[in-house]
């Protein structure tokens, strides 16, 4: 489907450094639609694991390690890799936060990092792929109808060492100098997704970029307080106007003391380096003529090198009962390393956490409103667990638990929340797989088979 730009965006672009009005308009009326996915390296190891139902693979993303493009796109909906959390479908540009992060973060020590705007969840997820098991990723969404879909996709991917909060920026202002990195994908005009998203034309003035730079300077500055002196901000967009990019960077520079971080590019890459107009900040713009992928924006900045206090996360005891022994003993053998981990309870829950995250959890819990914070194992009744779908996914499960392999209609059957039939003499709780990724559970009766996966995360279309 051909895109028609309006004449007022084209001639708001004029001047812009990269912009190249008749191969612009040229790709925007192509109908050419790129296809990106992104893998997850802790439950893909190689490239044969995972298919994309009937796309194939045509080549990598070439500044991500994890990013591939895809020949054309297939119905993810329907393929159970993706359920599994197999890969997350990301575009292709923006996945060049994980340049960023290399170039600019030492990803072996262990670091706290906030996504600002998280949701869907894309570049919390590419965050959590990159940093260390002793690292914290808070993935923050403020809108409370898409924090769902965030903690979904997060569960999907299977760490534990992330908590995903729904709060508004100024409520980080009580986390002063705590994180080492912060993603701020600010809300934006969106320009930058015509291709994608037609219908965001109609929404398009100069009045509503003007309204987005402002609301973009309102989070920052918000913001800025909770990251540590010397820390690391990330800023993103995508939208071409200059108001909501290198004006931002002018600034942060002007009027927040930042120092602005280049990038090494490759210039085969074709990626356009700028420059803000009045403090010469870096900035990177990402033009679809140029590149394969859509219209980005992204800019990094160090905030200043005074040393102030460093924060000390032994201030706040957590606010949840902990597990007595006997529980423990219960919910042990489903982990593969359980002595790493803490265990608190929430209403019936079991919560399991990353040992180094004891005071992190603490502070947050004090701080912030938790959705949700490591893997939830599920509820004790009667001295046997009753297994949670986030422990079916998570990447700290246990290798020696029971599966049952399934193909894919049986998969399908089974992510519709339809009944299964199997052979199998496996007894009780099993999961169930599919290409060996966990999907979900299933308890295995004399006579059939009860399956467990979620009802509000079942496939609903054919």
């Amino acid at each position: 489907m051909s895109t028609h730009l309006p004449a007022s965006f084209l001639l708001s672009l004029e001047g812009i450094k990269g912009f190249d009005k008749a191969p612009f308009e040229a790709v925007h009326q192509s109908g050419e639609q790129v296809v990106s996915v992104r893998v997850n390296p802790a439950k893909i190891t190689s490239n044969e694991q995972v298919t994309f139902a009937d796309a194939s693979i045509e080549e990598n993303v070439p500044w991500t390690a994890y990013g591939y493009y895809l020949s054309q796109r297939p119905s993810f909906t329907l393929d159970p890799a993706f359920h599994a959390g197999a890969y997350y479908v990301q575009e292709a540009s923006s996945m060049f936060l994980e340049q960023v992060l290399r170039q600019t973060i030492d990803l072996s020590q262990p670091i706290k990092v906030l996504d600002l705007c998280a949701a869907p969840g894309g570049k919390s997820t590419l965050v959590q792929s990159l940093i260390s098991d002793k690292s914290l990723l808070v993935s923050n969404e403020v809108i409370k109808t898409r924090v769902t879909i965030l903690a979904e996709n997060i569960t999907k991917w299977g760490a534990a060492n992330v908590m995903v909060t729904n709060n508004d920026p100024a409520d980080f202002q009580r986390l002063e100098n705590y994180f080492d990195v912060i993603v701020v994908d600010a809300p934006c005009s969106g320009s930058g997704l015509f291709r994608k998203d037609t219908a965001a034309i109609e929404e398009w003035s100069l009045q509503n970029v003007t309204m987005c730079s402002q609301r973009q300077q309102r989070i920052l500055a918000d913001i800025l307080p909770a990251l540590k002196e010397g820390g690391t901000l990330i800023y993103s967009t995508c939208s071409y106007a200059e108001m909501e990019d290198e004006a931002i960077a002018d600034w942060l520079i002007a009027d927040h003391g930042m120092i602005s971080t280049p990038i090494q590019l490759e210039q085969e890459w074709q990626i356009v380096e700028t420059s803000s107009p009045k403090r010469n900040g870096v900035g990177y713009r990402f033009y679809p003529d140029k590149i394969k992928g859509e219209g980005f924006f992204i800019a990094v900045f160090t905030k200043g090198d005074k040393q102030s206090p460093q924060w000390t996360s032994d201030k706040y005891k957590t606010k949840s009962p902990r597990l007595v022994a006997k529980e423990m003993e219960v919910v042990k053998p489903f982990l593969k390393a359980a002595d790493n981990f803490f265990f608190i309870k929430q209403h019936e829950d079991v919560i399991a956490l990353p040992m180094h995250l004891e005071n992190e959890l603490a502070t947050i819990q004090h701080a912030l409103y938790i959705k949700k914070a490591g893997v939830k194992m599920g509820a004790i009744i009667r001295n046997e667990l009753i297994p949670d779908h986030e422990l079916a996914l998570s990447n700290i499960l246990n290798n020696n638990i029971s599966f049952i392999e399934a193909d894919k209609a049986t998969a399908l059957q089974y992510l519709r929340k339809q009944e299964i039939k199997m052979p199998t003499v496996i007894r009780g709780w099993a999961l169930l797989t599919y290409n060996h990724l966990p999907l979900g559970w299933v308890k295995v009766l004399p006579n059939r088979i009860n399956n467990y996966y979620p009802a509000n995360w079942r496939i609903l279309n054919k």
